[in-house]
């Protein structure tokens, strides 16, 4: 007979109370509880520590709002989504919800680690998961999933300053595929089953319903046209890759969008032709190009969906960026022409 616990977000639990009142396992990061319709995500940040990573944490919010990053399943090897994996890839489409819980030390007087319960999650909608390279156990580089977790609707998160990503202790570059693979969009369940106190219900500039479906469209746009040029470069016999870039002192990762290793030349691709978006891309690649090998000797573009208006093609050439943009047969600019 299954116990009954009070899913509060801020409740500090164990993992044998969760699976006796919800029917899941105790040993794994994620614990799908199918009769319960519910899958568990237990976030350790210690442990990727351990190996040399620190993607768990919260992340800094960005325009959409608060961002929890939670490494998937797969000590060795690169991880695959399927699996434990795939639990929370479909867990929208199943209708599952999904509870985070973050260690919280140990049960005193045991070895058992306590729980804090942060609340209910949804995959972000646009990116679900970014892939990235990290150490496994046996400290060989590989691909590990970072799932991007938003806020459920009416959800209050409890986490604390403690639950930030961690500071990188050096500054680290590594070569990494261009990310040019799209995973589907998800869509954002209503929240239902889930107990929370109205007086815990947070403001709704902390409230992720949805991210507009534009933005959305945008997004996933820059990604088919890096794709795009991905495959146009390599038809010209280019190699291409990325770079993930941790700084010192800072949590997460940089990740520029394309490297032409030929080229010795730096993209970055922006899913819109507008000066807002030509001049974020400016200060991106200012950024990005400090970190990347022989930085002197580097080229740097922007890449575009289409030809930007003459005075923003002036702007690109004053700070000595290329231009490269899409058109009905391909591909114009520098260095193409």
């Amino acid at each position: 007979m299954l116990t009954t616990v009070d899913l509060v977000p801020g409740l500090v639990t164990t993992r044998d109370a969760i699976a006796a009142a919800f029917g899941c396992g105790t040993f794994q990061g994620i614990e799908p509880a199918v009769d319960a319709g519910k899958v568990f995500v237990y976030s350790d940040p210690s442990a990727g520590e351990e190996y040399g990573y620190t993607f768990d944490g919260r992340a800094e919010d960005d325009e959409f709002g608060p961002l929890y990053l939670y490494t998937g399943a797969g000590a060795e090897g690169d991880q695959k989504p399927s699996g434990r994996n795939a639990s929370l890839i479909t867990a929208a489409e199943k209708g599952r919800e999904v509870h985070l819980f973050v260690a919280h030390g140990r049960v005193q007087g045991g070895g058992a680690m306590r729980q804090r319960y942060i609340g209910q999650m949804v995959l972000d909608p646009i990116t679900p998961y970014d892939i990235r390279r990290g150490p496994g156990r046996d400290h060989v580089m590989r691909d590990v999933l970072v799932f991007r977790f938003r806020l459920a609707p009416g959800t209050t998160p409890g986490w604390t300053e403690a639950d930030k990503q961690p500071q990188a202790t050096q500054t680290t570059i590594e070569i990494t595929d261009p990310e040019v693979a799209l995973p589907a969009p998800v869509v954002l369940p209503a929240q239902s089953g889930a107990k929370v106190k109205k007086t815990e219900q947070h403001t709704t500039s902390e409230t992720v319903a949805d991210i507009p479906a534009g933005q959305r469209k945008v997004l996933r746009r820059e990604g088919e046209l890096v794709k795009a040029f991905v495959a146009h470069l390599a038809a010209a016999g280019h190699k291409t890759h990325s770079f993930q870039i941790t700084v010192e002192g800072e949590p997460g990762t940089l990740t520029p969008d394309l490297y032409d290793a030929d080229d010795h030349a730096l993209y970055e691709g922006k899913g819109l032709t507008t000066r807002a978006n030509v001049r974020m891309a400016i200060g991106q690649l200012a950024d990005y190009r400090r970190h990347v090998p022989n930085s002197k000797t580097l080229r740097v573009a922007v890449l575009l969906p289409s030809a930007p208006t003459p005075d923003v093609r002036k702007l690109l050439a004053e700070q000595k960026i290329a231009l490269v943009y899409q058109t009905d047969d391909g591909f114009a600019g520098w260095p193409l022409t």
